[in-house]
């Protein structure tokens, strides 16, 4: 199930807080308004989207909002509940065998492990299993590259459309030099061009192309668990063996609280 992730929009927030204190405090109001400049705006921007539509493909582009939007969500789940999934999965194929699995597929939600659980049903090998399954994470991982990819070029092109606006600023104030009056707005499009660029590359781009990276870690980690677990249950692993093979993948203090749900069911079964 995803969530909102909270620490990405109060990072943004807090970001832009601090810009506009920062401002504010040395400058006043008037001071704050001196750093709004459209012109040097749309040359970042129009700049940014030029050249990552060169860059890309359409179909890439069509997407760039979605991928945007995982850097605002994540995956709430939970390794010790998917331990004791397989652990059961596994008290049952024991019990039943592998076919009896079949009846557990509507009550499993996460596509991956229903593909798992239904090779091993199927009677395929365990060596395949494994190879299908980490081609599929591998798809994944090159899938979840490719969006990132438009983010991290949009980190690298907004500082450099900000340096070109800056040239652009300061021929057109070398330009006036005989006029006074134009050197101030000449002099803010050289300025605030490189402004926005550098903000928009290290308060958003960056930032969020990093959370994806970490999400797309997070989610192989998660998945590599899933295998062995599939493995597990496709070998008729004991299920006792199983939760400690699975529990390699937890942290220590993961590992303490499972220990302790574990103390209290025996505890709640005796009583």
């Amino acid at each position: 199930m995803k969530r909102l992730d909270i620490l990405t929009p109060v990072g943004l927030l807090v970001g832009i807080i601090m810009l506009i204190f920062g401002i504010v405090d040395n400058g006043g109001i008037d001071g704050f308004l001196s750093f709004i400049d459209p012109a040097s705006f749309f040359i970042v921007i129009g700049g940014l989207i030029a050249g990552l539509l060169v860059s890309f493909p359409l179909n890439d582009m069509k997407h760039v909002f979605t991928v945007v939007r995982q850097g605002f969500t994540h995956n709430a789940g939970d390794l010790n509940e998917l331990i004791n999934t397989f652990v059961s999965l596994s008290e049952r194929a024991r019990r039943e065998g592998l076919l009896s699995l079949e009846a557990e597929m509507e009550e499993l939600n996460d596509p991956f492990i229903k593909k798992g659980i239904l090779l091993a049903v199927d009677g395929i090998e365990a060596d395949m299993i494994n190879d299908i399954m980490n081609a599929e994470i591998s798809a994944m991982e090159e899938r979840h590259r490719k969006g990132r990819s438009i983010l991290e070029k949009a980190g690298e092109y907004a500082p450099a459309w900000g340096m070109i606006g800056t040239l652009i600023g300061l021929v057109l104030m070398l330009k006036s030099l005989n006029d006074p009056s134009s050197l101030g707005p000449n002099m803010a499009i050289a300025l605030l061009t490189t402004l926005y660029g550098t903000l928009l590359a290290n308060l958003v781009f960056h930032p969020i192309a990093s959370k994806l990276m970490l999400k797309t870690e997070q989610e192989v980690f998660f998945k590599q668990l899933i295998i062995e677990g599939v493995l597990g249950v496709q070998s008729g692993q004991n299920p006792k063996l199983l939760r400690e093979k699975l529990s390699a993948f937890l942290s220590s203090d993961d590992r303490k609280k499972a220990a302790s749900a574990l103390l209290e069911g025996a505890s709640d079964n005796e009583a």
